[in-house]
């Protein structure tokens, strides 16, 4: 799938193992598809703030608050309690949405059902996604980049609404499950973009990930961003000369850079061999800063536009 291609859908699912830099590719990707002209919003699960503070500076506005963070582009925490507040009050008659949304025993008994709160969350994401949407007053989006959990989770809050639509077969929630289920497991409406660094663990769980969703969701894996690449300074013959150097603080860094070079230089060529022609890998460079802002969020992403 092209770059073109990829923000053309509009549903992007960004996971992977965590640490890897999910919320800074998820960024990256809404500043993109912005600058494109796309009406884009970011959608951060379980009321983080990762992408609002790198990208506005500022915590997140308030659970389901739309908050726009530059040009084309806006972000929302979704909490699954806000979520399902809305939900009722969509579904329901509003004293009786009041009533069971100010329930405390309701409310335990929600989140204490497995697998609730993936859907409550999911079920926020396929609303932004729609072109008649239920919030009072909602904009439709040309893209929605959701910022998912890590990897197995993340797995899990896609497959939410098929788990609900066949535990409850009728009603409300199963047509709704189902109707969610089936935009989220179509690769022409949905793709999944994974998250990695050039590391044995991330890499293991990319390839792991790619099984995972072909399995439960019939989906593949659209794209893998390599993250956090080292730049590779040394040829072999660079290194031989640095390595017959009198010992030294500056040659021993210089070697060890070396040496974190090559082995993630080996960990993306068994990712690629692993994920084989059909899904492209596309890195991103490590940069020596602290926490991202928007414009190191915006040298990235153009420099992912160009590697394509």
């Amino acid at each position: 799938m092209t770059f073109d291609e990829l923000l053309a859908r509009p549903l992007v699912v960004v996971t992977g193992k965590g640490g890897t830099g999910k919320s800074t590719v998820a960024a990256v990707l809404g500043l993109a598809a912005a600058r494109r002209g796309k009406r884009t919003i970011v959608a951060e699960v379980a009321r983080r703030g990762d992408v609002s503070r790198a990208l506005a500076g500022t915590s997140p506005a308030g659970a389901l608050h739309e908050q726009e963070v530059a040009e084309q582009l806006s972000h929302i925490s979704i909490d699954p309690q806000a979520a399902m507040e809305e939900y009722l009050l969509d579904q329901l008659p509003r004293p009786l949405a009041e009533l069971l949304a100010a329930s405390r025993l309701f409310g335990l008994l929600a989140a204490a059902t497995p697998g609730m709160r993936e859907l409550l969350s999911v079920g926020k994401v396929w609303e932004l996604a729609q072109e008649a949407r239920r919030t009072p007053g909602g904009r439709p989006y040309d893209l929605v980049v959701l910022d998912a959990p890590a990897t197995g989770h993340g797995v899990a809050v896609l497959e939410a609404p098929r788990t609900f639509a066949e535990t409850a077969r009728v009603g409300p929630i199963a047509r709704q499950g189902r109707t969610i289920h089936e935009m989220l497991a179509d690769p022409a409406r949905t793709a999944v973009v994974a998250v990695a660094t050039a590391e044995e663990t991330p890499v293991t769980e990319t390839l792991e990930l790619r099984a995972a969703l072909q399995a439960s969701m019939g989906l593949p894996l659209a794209r893998v961003v390599v993250n956090r690449m080292l730049p590779s300074r040394f040829s072999a013959a660079d290194e031989e000369r640095v390595t017959a150097l009198p010992s030294s603080r500056a040659r021993r860094a210089a070697l060890a850079g070396a040496g974190r070079s090559r082995a993630q230089r080996s960990q993306l060529t068994r990712l690629r061999r692993g994920l084989g022609a059909g899904t492209p890998v596309t890195t991103l460079p490590e940069v020596l800063t602290g926490a991202l802002a928007l414009p190191e969020l915006e040298r990235l992403s153009r420099d992912l536009e160009r590697r394509g």
